[in-house]
């Protein structure tokens, strides 16, 4: 086993389980869209974020996405590797596609928070996974080097900014299925 100066976690689907209907979110985001009278660029919920700010709807798909992620946190089942969370002896972050409100909120709810030293949501810096932008700076808050950082999260997204970022990954379990 590596040792490393400092561990990341993703949230939703590694610490906790976010209570949210993700098809409910795309549905709410793409009556932004509607109401604005622009022609979205897919059904895909994260594909409407990635070019609301290019249609000058940025804040309201964010706002819709955010309420959900809210709301979910509250009653998101906790995860085994919450655990670990009470067991590292380095400093704890935690990097999420999800806005910071919704982890603080998720974390809170489980008595985690306290445990954590840093929390980096997708509304926290300017760019969002798989960019490694918001992992860089759960590190820089952690006052720790990349080259000694563990990532561990629960999706391909999550590997790939991982690797971006130049910070080792280790998937939850056994990983996605067909990874």
């Amino acid at each position: 086993m590596t040792t490393y100066d400092a561990v990341v976690y993703d949230l939703d689907g590694t610490l906790v389980d976010l209570d949210v209907n993700w098809d409910a979110v795309a549905t709410d985001v793409l009556e932004v869209y509607e109401r604005a009278d622009v022609e979205p660029p897919s059904q895909n919920l994260w594909e409407l974020l990635e070019t609301a700010s290019d249609v000058g709807l940025e804040a309201n798909v964010e706002s819709a996405i955010a309420a959900h992620e809210r709301t979910g946190a509250e009653t998101a089942p906790r995860l085994t590797h919450a655990d670990e969370l009470l067991e590292r002896a380095v400093p704890v972050g935690v990097c999420s596609l999800n806005c910071e409100a919704a982890c603080r909120i998720a974390l809170e709810a489980h008595d985690l928070l306290e445990t954590v030293d840093a929390v980096v949501g997708r509304d926290t810096v300017a760019t969002q996974k798989p960019h490694p932008k918001p992992l860089l700076e759960a590190v820089r808050a952690l006052e720790a080097e990349p080259e000694t950082v563990l990532f561990v999260g629960d999706s391909p997204r999550d590997r790939l900014t991982a690797e971006r970022a130049g910070v080792a990954f280790e998937f939850v379990d056994d990983g996605p299925a067909g990874v």
